[in-house]
This record gives C-alpha cells, structure tokens and sequence, in this order.
C-alpha cells in the first residue's frame, strides 16, 4: 500500500467530493496519507481530517507564504496541535522566493521559529523550498536540522543540493514532476538518492503526473510516479512501494 507523505485534502478544489474521493483510496491501493497545514487554518483542517480518517495523519505549519498571519502568540497554536497523537510533523514550513512577499526576513523568522518546535515537540519537520536553495541549506545547517530530521518535499533543485540534504540525514520528496517531459533534473536526482532516502508524495491537488498533468491531483495517481521510479531505480514496482512506505513510517516515527 502506497503512503502519500504530502497531500492538501483540506484543500477546497476538493469540496465537492471529498468524502467520495478518500473513500476510494484502499482499493486504489493507498494505505496512508498525511495531510499538510499550509497555515493556521489549514493545520486545524488537517487535524480534523486526521480524526475523520483512521488512516490520514496531520502535519502543523505555516508555509513561508502565508508567514505574515504568525506571532508569538498564534503560534502557540501549532505547539498545542502538535501534542496531539495524529500529528506526525511540522510543517509545511521553509523559504519560498518565487514571489516579493512576504520578505526573505519574514520567512526566515519563522523557519527557524518553526524549526524550534519541532525540536521541542520532537517532531520531525516538513521544508518547503523554492528558488532558495543556498538560504534553506545554510538555516539548515545553522540549526542543526540534522538533529530534527524530516523531508524536503516536492523537491525542485539539483542532485548536488539533494545530496546535501541526505547528508544531514533528511528525505526528499518526489511526486508527479519526475514523469514530466521536462522532468529530467528530476530523473537524475532519483537516479542520484538512495531509495532508503525518498518518499513518495503528491502535494494535491497541485503537480499531477503525466498523463494528468494540469488537472486536479489525487493520491489514486501515484501509481504512475511508482512505474517511472522503478524504472528508473531498475527495480519492481512492488520494492517502490515497499520500500518508501517504510520510509515515510520511519521518518513520522508511526510504528
């Protein structure tokens, strides 16, 4: 059974059928998922699905984009939620400089903030990167982020920087962009990663596999992320699946 490590259930493109969609997974051999915070509110929807489903697991965070709604004191929210015991992670938090706000310095405040509850809580954390490679590695680094542990999901940059990230002992994450046309810098950090280092995820209802690509995502397509990894690991479909659901429990600490 396949565990989608990165998914936005809560996400309103899915409002209209929701409940028919997730009923559908066990069949379609999904086994477990962990749904995202993306902000405050989006990590109390998480957590309500977590409860829903016996099968969903929650993450808390607040994506660098939506920073600006973080203070000390709503803050204090994400600790609470991260007590619960269907919470398995913070985030999705980290460094996204694909647009002006909110400024470098806002997220990076609240990385780091972010990353100190995880250690508090000891949980491992869920890093969102975007065109801020060297910013994401070097608060990494200074954190020692290697003590957390966690994902760098969707992961969007090179087999040298992914190695770095293994390094501190942390997993990447690989969803639809690897069977893209133009997803051959993916290919090579698959080809590049440890099998034991990579999870499977979808980050829906963005980034849906060929031949899906450009229409709503959903864990029922990671299937077709399975077949271009084994082919390009050279090993059987069935090894994938095997090996990145023990990954993914491995690193969300479920037993």
């Amino acid at each position: 059974m396949i565990f989608d490590t990165h998914a936005h259930y809560d996400d309103e493109q899915f409002d209209i059928d929701r409940e028919e969609l997730i009923a559908s997974f066990k069949e379609a051999g999904i086994g477990n998922v962990t749904n995202i915070g993306a902000n405050l509110a989006g990590s109390q929807r998480s957590m309500d699905l977590a409860h829903k489903y016996d099968f969903f697991y929650a993450a808390v965070g607040v994506h660098p984009s939506d920073t600006e709604e973080l203070n000390e004191e709503n803050i204090k929210a994400l600790y609470e939620w991260s007590r619960d015991e269907k919470c398995v992670a913070i985030g999705e938090i980290g460094l996204d400089y694909h647009w002006p706000d909110p400024t470098p310095e806002v997220q990076k405040k609240w990385f780091v903030r972010q990353l100190q509850i995880a250690r508090k809580v000891k949980l491992p954390v869920i890093i969102h990167s975007r065109e801020a490679a060297a910013d994401t590695l070097q608060i990494m680094h200074d954190e020692h982020a290697e003590d957390i542990g966690g994902v760098v999901h969707c992961f969007s940059y090179s087999k040298e920087v992914a190695k770095q990230c293994v390094d501190m002992g942390f997993y990447i994450g690989i969803g639809g962009v690897l069977t893209f046309k133009n997803g051959r810098k993916m290919v090579e950090v698959v080809e590049n990663t440890p099998m034991d280092r990579i999870l499977l995820e979808t980050d829906c209802p963005y980034l849906a596999p060929e031949p899906y690509r450009g229409k709503r995502n959903n864990s029922t397509y990671l299937p077709y992320v399975v077949t271009k990894m084994a082919q390009i690991k050279g090993i059987s479909e069935e090894e994938v699946i095997r090996i990145t659901t023990e990954n993914a429990k491995r690193m969300y600490r479920i037993s």
